[in-house]
């Protein structure tokens, strides 16, 4: 059985590659012939001018896909990004919906070329299910697993005229800040090689950095579309729960609603991503999906944040658990000082102001998101199946007998002195119904103290580093596994953002420690730098507005994208 299983699971990997080089090689030559004058002026169009010539007949939705195809092949080509390539079954759909037929031949429905996304290309996470193609979530096990039918984010997201293009990488657990698996092999990041793209939706943030989609879908738990937006130089909103629809896709955690999972936009600019958030939004989402409330886009409260003179901003420069590296700490310096210099008020969170325990609320997360001991992402690998290391450290402490854990945890905690891992290691462990009960009582206790501090305070938003460091090599999950809207500010630059000379990476606890070990301006210079804005449950109206703030407040200075003429005519 386990080597029938094996010899499977390598057949499966062998296939998927196959089918995707075979999808790859078959597309017209209009996907591999260099970038016109026609097509740069599609990528800098704004994307309700876009919409709006689609609509009216002024750009054939097909000029549209071959564009972003052409970058999204040579972006593949750079950072493995892609897994499905649907190209060829979205001209068929483009073409089926300008003769009006209402469904496709698997009877799912065709992009309305009416619609407030009209021909726009919008890249999927891997995990979103889209009919006539595979869901593998990275997972062998999975490989065949297509019914025809399209998902219901799928179906909304065509009524509203979008054009699925393809679908991209991420890890097989979704907890891994890195996107890789046997199925597909591993992205990288689109700024420098051996490095990673953030996960778990890596593959997408690869792809929109290079051009290669206008708009994209990704899922966030603890930093799943935040961290790859910062790690490689785009934009996302990580949405509220119940804000964004999450109806057909699929997961390696079934059933884990210890700390929801939430779909949520991506895009390459911000205009793009404020524009597909509120069209999502105003269409209903709820009509495709009954968990999303029925709660419309607010734009008066988008107006007010964008109007409003002086606002309230709470700066957070660290969690206390790892101090932010000098590149992150330079950047959200910079929004700081361009805030200041507009008027606005500044509250350093600290002393009287400072928030709940932010220490607490990464014990009670870490463990109410992996109660199970990690069984559930494990049940679906196959024998010999890669798993990657911060999710195989997870499985590997759960699993300790629990005397030997106890006697690891007295050490850390006394012989090392590193209260914070030894806080974290003391129960990591499968709890049982009782305990996860509990557990799940503490997380409401922290959300209820949230609360509370936040109205005390008055803030309008926060302020902080998306993450302690820029980009990561590949495989530093093994050291560095550790846990609004994010968008890119500058670059790592070597001379401006090496470690101080008395820094001892020996005094930092065992997260902070697994985090700085690979810091290396000079290594990672270059590599985009974000800063994260965060708001209140069910304000993503405001989150983008004072985005769009803090991008207007940076002037000059604001981050420049990778140029995608310049990408495909190298």
């Amino acid at each position: 059985m386990f080597l029938s299983e094996y010899f499977q699971h390598k057949r499966d990997c062998k296939f998927k590659q196959a089918q995707r080089q075979q999808r790859i090689d078959a597309l017209p030559a209009e996907y591999k012939s260099p970038v016109t004058p026609d097509e740069k002026e599609i990528f800098s169009a704004p994307i309700d001018s876009l919409v709006a010539n689609v609509q009216n007949g002024t750009t054939h939705p097909l000029s549209i896909l071959r564009a972003y195809g052409k970058l999204a092949l040579r972006a593949h080509s750079q950072t493995n990004c892609l897994t499905e390539i649907m190209f060829s079954s979205a001209e068929q759909w483009i073409n089926a919906a300008r003769t009006k037929t209402e469904v496709d031949k698997g009877g799912n429905p065709l992009p309305n070329l009416e619609g407030s996304l009209a021909g726009i290309p919008v890249s999927l996470k891997d995990t979103i299910i889209v009919g006539g193609y595979d869901t593998t979530v990275g997972y062998s096990s999975f490989v065949g697993n297509d019914d025809g039918k399209d998902g219901a984010m799928v179906r909304m997201l065509k009524d509203m005229g979008a054009v699925p293009h393809v679908k991209t990488n991420c890890p097989i657990t979704l907890l891994s800040f890195e996107s890789g698996n046997d199925v597909w092999g591993r992205a990288e990041n689109p700024f420098k090689k051996g490095y990673s793209p953030g996960g778990s939706t890596g593959g997408e943030s690869a792809l929109l950095a290079m051009g290669g989609s206008r708009i994209g879908v990704g899922s966030d738990v603890a930093g799943s579309v935040r961290l790859p937006a910062h790690w490689a130089g785009c934009y996302a909103l990580r949405c509220s729960t119940g804000r964004w629809p999450k109806a057909g896709i699929k997961t390696s955690m079934p059933g884990q609603e210890g700390v929801p999972s939430v779909y949520s936009p991506m895009a390459r600019t911000l205009g793009d991503l404020r524009y597909f958030t509120r069209e999502v939004i105003e269409f209903g989402p709820w009509r495709y999906d009954g968990t999303v409330h029925p709660l419309a886009w607010r734009g008066e409260m988008e107006k007010g944040f964008e109007q409003k003179e002086k606002l309230k901003v709470g700066v957070m420069w660290t969690d206390g658990v790892v101090d932010p590296s000098p590149a992150c700490r330079r950047a959200l310096e910079t929004v700081v000082n361009a805030l200041k210099a507009q008027g606005h008020e500044i509250v350093e969170l600290e002393g009287e102001h400072a928030p709940p325990d932010l220490y607490e609320g990464l014990k009670i997360a870490s463990l109410v998101l992996n109660a199970d001991g990690g069984q559930m992402f494990d049940s679906f690998r196959r024998p010999g199946e890669w798993l990657d290391t911060g999710a195989a450290q997870i499985k590997s402490l759960a699993s300790w007998w629990n005397p030997f854990r106890w006697f690891y945890y007295l050490w850390v905690k006394y012989v090392r002195r590193d209260h914070v891992w030894a806080g974290l290691v003391e129960n990591w462990r499968a709890q049982s119904a009782f305990e996860n009960w509990k557990l799940v009582a503490r997380r409401e206790e922290y959300r209820a103290k949230w609360f509370e501090w936040w109205n005390q305070q008055g803030l309008d938003v926060i302020v902080s580093v998306p993450n302690a460091t820029p980009a990561l090599p590949l495989n530093a999950m093994k050291d560095a596994f550790s846990s609004s809207g994010v968008l890119p500010v500058t670059k790592v630059q070597a001379e401006l953002d090496g470690l101080p000379e008395d820094f001892n990476i020996r005094k930092l606890n065992g997260v902070a420690r697994g985090a700085y070990k690979y810091y290396d301006a000079e290594k990672m210079d270059g590599l985009p730098v974000g800063v994260q804005v965060i708001g209140r449950r069910l304000e993503e109206e405001k989150v983008l507005a004072v985005m769009q703030r803090v991008e207007d407040a940076l002037g000059e200075d604001k981050y420049q994208p990778i140029s995608v003429g310049r990408l495909q005519l190298e």
